[in-house]
């Protein structure tokens, strides 16, 4: 970082990618992506990097809109590089197998993970978790 994260720049950043956050995962995401991302093979592979490109462009969208509408200009270096840091970490939550044995290595119950909601509360912390490192970034 080059200095101190202004609070608003952070707050305007971390708003735009939470709530661009919650639409591409839950609206714009296609059932096709959400049914094979996280198969094997490149079936899985090019599925979840459909999702995650329309992931990322959400994102985009959203910064941009918070930008217009608020005159805040963030450096174009800084977003880019919180989109990378947001669509990398996305991936690996969303190919499965990486967050299930990071799960299984804490000892979470296999019960709640598969049928108490368990693998989905994770995997939605993970990202929220990366949304607020990326926002960092993005506000620098």
């Amino acid at each position: 970082m080059t200095g101190p994260v202004d609070p608003a720049d952070f707050a305007a950043a971390f708003a735009a990618l939470y709530a661009a956050h919650q639409v591409a995962d839950h609206w714009v995401q296609t059932q096709r992506q959400a049914d094979r991302k996280g198969l094997p093979g490149w079936a899985g592979r090019i599925a979840c990097a459909a999702h995650v490109a329309s992931y990322t462009l959400t994102a985009a969208v959203a910064l941009t809109l918070v930008a217009a509408a608020t005159g805040w200009r963030p450096n174009l270096l800084a977003v880019a590089a919180g989109l990378a840091v947001s669509a990398v970490s996305h991936y690996v939550a969303d190919r499965r197998t990486p967050l299930r044995r990071l799960a299984d290595l804490l000892g979470k119950d296999p019960a709640w993970l598969e049928r108490g909601g368990g693998l989905y509360a994770l995997d939605q912390s993970w990202h929220v978790g990366w949304l607020f490192v990326a926002a960092l970034i993005v506000a620098v």
